[in-house]
């Protein structure tokens, strides 16, 4: 069902052509998580559900996947009107 949302977002992970909301970074150094397993719950993961914010209208999605290590990942993220990936947030399950 998500499956082109998915490729786009693993297209601009392997690019590097994505940006960390500060939110993001916050809640990464508190699950002792690295740029490295947000990067792999992405490539590894499948998109559970969409989301659509109130105010935006923006759609993001929530993503379950694996850290570098093999432990559950959760992240939140969203196309941007450039064609850019953000990160929203990332939490461990």
């Amino acid at each position: 069902m998500f499956e082109r949302i998915l490729k786009r977002m693993r297209e601009r992970i392997r690019k590097r052509d994505y940006v960390m909301t500060l939110h993001a970074e916050e809640e990464m150094d508190e699950d002792a998580l690295t740029i490295y397993d947000v990067e792999r719950g992405i490539l590894t993961g499948e998109i559970l559900e969409s989301q659509r914010d109130k105010g935006t209208a923006e759609r993001k999605y929530r993503i379950r996947g694996e850290t570098v290590g093999g432990d559950q990942v959760e992240l939140v993220a969203k196309m941007s009107p450039t064609g850019k990936l953000v990160i929203v947030t990332i939490y461990v399950p």
